[in-house]
């Protein structure tokens, strides 16, 4: 239970870090298009630990980042990474696993549902 905490605090900051911090590129793509609005919070922590962590991420929770769109999705990772509690993680690692994680879940949604 304690690691579910630590994971909300993440994703907290995840989308609240960096208004100083974030780079004008980023805010701005983010700003525009409403990035913070797009995804429910139990997505974007299932989102979070798919690219930060070792877990997958549920089809519910594909179809809300793929609505979320790539320009959004990579805008905040970038985001996160610029925040100092992650300046021990290796960048291009992270923005790897954030593309398998897009890509992976554009896979997903597109599959055929398994017949009842």
């Amino acid at each position: 239970m304690a690691s579910l905490n630590v994971y909300s605090v993440l994703v907290v900051l995840f989308l609240t870090c960096g208004e100083v911090m974030a780079t004008k590129e980023n805010d701005q793509i983010i700003k525009e298009n409403n990035c913070e609005t797009k995804m429910g919070l139990p997505c974007v922590l299932e989102a979070f630990t798919s690219i930060f962590k070792t877990r997958g991420i549920s089809k519910k929770c594909c179809s809300e980042l793929v609505v979320l769109g790539k320009f959004c999705h990579s805008a905040l990772v970038k985001r996160t990474l610029e925040n100092p509690l992650f300046k021990d993680l290796n960048p291009a690692t992270i923005i790897a696993k954030s593309i398998q994680t897009w890509n992976n879940c554009l896979a997903l949604i597109d599959s055929p549902s398994p017949s009842a």
